[in-house]
């Protein structure tokens, strides 16, 4: 099952992050009518930016603009290993 993330319904009702019993995505409508940029926007300095790279990367694939994912998830760079 993949890990999206889950809002809290206290803090924020209307989420557009919400999902149903079964993980479908219920506000689809509110990221189909967005256009990239306001995507790529909303992941960086907006509602999504405090979401994991794996949860945005899932979130992305299911809304259909996987092809966003470099310009939205932060390549995590390791040090050399000795």
């Amino acid at each position: 099952m993949k890990n999206f993330y889950k809002p809290d319904y206290s803090l924020d009702p209307n989420s557009p992050f919400a999902r149903d019993s079964e993980n479908k995505l219920i506000r689809k409508s509110y990221w189909y009518a967005l256009q990239d940029t306001s995507i790529v926007s909303l992941f960086s300095k907006g509602i999504g930016a405090h979401l994991t790279n794996e949860e945005k990367k899932n979130h992305l694939i299911d809304i259909k603009r996987e092809y966003l994912i470099d310009d939205i998830c932060i390549q995590e760079v390791l040090p050399p290993e000795d």
